[in-house]
C-alpha cells in the first residue's frame, strides 16, 4: 500500500529533514512539523522547488506542548486532506549520569522522547480510528535494546519505553486496520549523533535515511536499521553481560 500523505515530527533537521526529502523523491505529500519554523521555511522552499507536484504544509509545534499536538496534527490533516502515516520523530539526545546533579537534562530527555511520543501516538491513533487505517511508525533507537550506562541512560530508557509501547501497540493492532512499526536507528550522522564521542558503525546520513525510509515502507512490525550490523546486533546487546554495554555509550 501507498502511504502518500505522511505527516513527520521534528523535520527541521537530521534524520527528519532526511526522510523528508526522501518521501519528496518518492512523489509523497508532506505535513512536516518541528520548533523551527525558519528550517522548515528552508525546506518547504526546497521541496517546492525540486518536486512541483507534491504538497507540503508546515507547522510549528513543540511536542511538549500538548495541547498543541492534536491542534496541529489536525490542521496539518486538513491542509493535505488527510494523513496516512505519522511518522512520531522529534526526540533530543540530552544526558547526564545519574546523581550527577543536571536532573533537569534526563527529565527533558524522559518527557520529550518517551511522554511527548505518548502524546503523538495518541492523536496518530484517534486520527486512524476515525478513518479506519493508518500506519504510525515510532523511530526509537537500537539502544532502546539494552541498558546504557552513563550519560546515555535516561536517553536508552526513553527508547526502551518507546519500543515497548509500540510492541503494545503491535499487539493491539495485529489483525489491522491500522499498522504499527517501530524503527531502531542504529548511529546515523546528524545533528545528535555530532554531540556523541561513540562511532561505532557509525553511517552517513545518506545511508542511514535511505534504509530508514526502506524499512518504513515495508511496514515492519519492528526493524533496526540499517540491518547489517545493528539487526544483528541488537540481537547481541539483548544478551551480552552489562559491563559490555558501556561500550555503545
Amino acid at each position: 500500500m501507498t502511504r502518500q500523505k505522511i505527516l513527520i515530527t521534528g523535520a527541521s533537521s537530521g534524520l527528519g529533514a532526511g526522510m523528508a526529502r526522501a518521501f519528496a523523491a518518492k512523489g509523497r505529500d508532506l505535513a512536516l512539523c518541528a520548533r523551527r519554523t525558519d528550517r522548515l521555511d528552508e525546506l518547504k522552499a526546497e521541496l517546492a522547488q525540486r518536486y512541483p507536484d507534491i504538497t507540503v504544509a508546515v507547522a510549528a509545534l513543540d511536542v511538549n506542548d500538548h495541547d498543541q499536538v492534536p491542534k496541529v496534527f489536525a490542521e496539518l490533516s486538513d491542509a493535505l486532506g488527510g494523513i496516512d502515516r505519522v511518522i512520531v520523530n522529534a526526540g533530543i539526545g540530552k544526558g547526564a549520569r545519574l546523581g550527577s546533579g543536571k536532573l533537569w537534562a534526563n527529565k527533558a530527555t524522559i518527557e520529550t522522547n518517551l511522554v511527548a511520543a505518548l502524546v503523538q501516538t495518541e492523536t496518530a491513533l484517534e486520527m486512524f480510528n476515525e478513518q479506519g487505517s493508518g500506519h504510525l511508525v515510532l523511530i526509537s533507537s537500537v539502544l532502546g535494546a539494552k541498558g546504557v550506562p552513563g550519560v546515555k541512560a535516561a536517553y536508552a530508557a526513553s527508547k526502551a519505553g518507546l519500543s515497548s509501547l509500540g510492541e503494545s501497540l503491535r499487539a493491539e493492532y495485529a489483525k489491522g486496520p491500522i499498522r504499527v512499526s517501530v524503527i531502531e536507528p542504529g548511529y546515523i550522522e546528524s545533528e545528535m549523533t555530532a554531540k556523541s564521542k561513540t562511532t561505532m558503525f557509525m553511517v552517513d546520513n545518506d545511508t542511514g535515511v535511505k534504509s530508514l525510509v526502506a524499512a518504513i515502507e515495508r511496514e515492519p512490525g519492528r526493524a533496526a536499521v540499517p540491518w547489517w550490523p545493528w539487526g544483528p546486533m541488537v540481537q547481541l546487546m539483548r544478551v551480552l553481560p552489562l559491563s559490555l554495554t558501556k561500550r555503545f555509550a
